[in-house]
């Protein structure tokens, strides 16, 4: 399996709508950069670092700068609108990525899985065409099984789930049952990891990100179960803001390089 990292690695270095800028967003170059210092062979630009808003004289860049440094890109969006798929799709030939990550609703529009579907079928021969694979991100809206049976009625070999290990927590789903249920139909995997505490009243729980390896995801086990050894397994993060922007920029790039040392020693390359 190939560690990789992902724009929702840093997230808070890239920058967050609601909540002050960092010092110096990082930009896609920097990025990429950041992957090749932790000698990691995937990196994923995710809908927090739109490709959509580069010119092609950019993304011609970012595909160069990628094939210097050795790295395979994997593109993700959000949505199933068919206009915003195929441009994706363009932006991934561009960058030479095999695979565009997507979650089914957007901002604005949340759609049913019978929504879903039809526009899924009017863009997967497209994909098809280009040996591009499409990866649904499993999140609270919809239930595990409801996504696999999705995939299951798709019936593509360029259609399959992007497993994150903690999104479905919101639809109450545990990771044991997530993966149990999406494993067979993974095409790419997101490692974040998770605490559970209680508040100080004793009246509730929260949820919170925590490093890779530190915190209540089993990932040796999430591993064994996936069903390809060529996945990419990409470290995504919910590192907190507890004081200053700048401390929580330096978190998140110490939970990087310690994550990624914990991947590799899990078995990823």
């Amino acid at each position: 399996m190939r560690a990789g990292i992902s724009s929702w690695t840093y997230p808070w270095s890239i920058g967050m709508a609601g909540f002050p800028s960092p010092r110096r967003p990082f930009r896609l170059s920097d990025l990429l950069t950041r992957a090749s210092l932790l000698r990691v062979g995937v990196v994923q630009i995710a809908d927090n670092l739109p490709l959509d808003s580069l010119d092609p004289a950019e993304l011609n860049d970012a595909r160069d700068q990628a094939l210097e440094l050795g790295l395979s890109i994997e593109v993700g969006t959000r949505g199933v609108e068919p206009e915003g798929l195929l441009r994706y799709l363009e932006i991934a030939k561009i960058l030479k990525a095999g695979l565009v990550r997507t979650l089914i609703s957007c901002p604005g529009r949340r759609l049913s899985l019978d929504e879903a579907e039809p526009l899924l079928r009017q863009v997967l021969p497209h994909f098809a065409d280009s040996k591009i694979v499409l990866g649904l991100e499993n999140y609270e809206a919809y239930t595990c099984m409801d996504l696999a049976n999705l995939v299951r009625r798709l019936g593509s070999d360029y259609v399959g789930i992007c497993l994150d290990t903690v999104n479905s927590l919101g639809a109450l789903e545990l990771p044991e049952h997530v993966i149990e249920t999406l494993a067979p139909h993974t095409v790419n995997l997101h490692i974040k990891d998770f605490v559970i505490d209680r508040v100080p009243s004793k009246m509730g729980f929260t949820v919170r990100g925590a490093q890779a390896g530190c915190g209540m995801l089993d990932v040796p086990s999430v591993l064994k179960q996936m069903p390809e050894e060529d996945l990419s397994v990409i470290l995504e993060q919910w590192p907190p803001l507890d004081s200053s922007m700048d401390d929580a920029v330096a978190l998140e790039q110490e939970w990087a390089a310690r994550g990624v040392e914990y991947l590799r020693a899990c078995g990823c390359s």
